[in-house]
């Protein structure tokens, strides 16, 4: 089984898909992709001539939407089966794509590899290279344990601070995953992270665009987009994902 690429997929109420669409265009520095879907929500952000796609929009028709990651593969039937196997449930079958649920129900989908293989560059200091799942105390050991068995061939470790994992996957993927675990028992969820070279810049340059500050900590800041998500700027290295490099 292998994964040949990712997108992070941003869901936001469809009745705010124009102001996410606007939004996330401009600071990802692309363009957008003709609607579709049966009720025309789904777009896919389009970066410049020599780079590939891995941000999509979807319209939801309930609750505030969140985040999830599509993965792209050689073998649809067979990463199902994988992840049926390690403990998703499935959600959705469609003809050659399918939607799956993890053991604490985060939602993510396997859909076929269409040649992908050139990332976006960063834009203007930030890259979107991040979901992070939220996932309540009880279930955050099985849902470590199920990421890290999916995606066999990731890098699958603690995070710098005890209540994340990092499942990073091989260089030249656009999209990694980050488990966070929460202080307290609530639903799960899951959020956009950016890297970015200055934290404070990019969040000047996000509030100029419409965001709203929620909150910050001494290596980020939690946003509000203009659709009513929340997300977050992290003070990562955008080339690597990885930490920032001291000069």
């Amino acid at each position: 089984m292998t994964i040949r690429w990712t997108y992070a997929f941003i869901d936001r109420p469809v009745e705010l898909l124009g102001p996410a669409q606007d939004f996330w265009t401009a600071v990802t520095g692309t363009r957008l992709s003709a609607p579709r879907g049966a009720h025309q929500e789904f777009v896919t952000l389009l970066p410049g001539a020599g780079a590939d796609a891995c941000v999509k929009v979807q319209g939801v028709g309930g609750g505030n939407g969140g985040a999830h990651l599509d993965f792209s593969v050689e073998d649809v039937p067979e990463f199902v089966a994988s992840a049926r196997r390690l403990g998703a449930g499935p959600v959705a079958e469609h003809e050659g794509w399918a939607v799956l649920r993890s053991p604490a129900g985060q939602l993510f989908c396997a859909v076929p590899w269409s040649g992908e293989s050139a990332r976006p560059p960063v834009v203007r200091g930030s890259r979107l290279d991040q979901v992070c799942v939220d996932v309540p105390p009880s279930s955050y050991d099985v849902e470590v344990a199920f990421w890290s068995g999916l995606l066999d061939d990731w890098d699958s470790r603690p995070g710098s601070l005890p209540e994340f994992h990092a499942v990073t996957p091989p260089a030249g993927l656009p999209v990694r995953l980050l488990l966070q675990r929460l202080r307290a028992e609530r639903p799960l969820s899951a959020h956009l992270d950016l890297a970015c070279a200055d934290v404070g810049s990019t969040r000047a340059e996000h509030e100029r665009l419409g965001a709203r500050p929620v909150s910050r900590g001494a290596h980020w800041s939690v946003m509000r987009d203009p659709a009513g998500g929340t997300y977050c700027l992290t003070e990562r290295d955008p080339e690597t994902g990885g930490p920032p490099t001291r000069r």
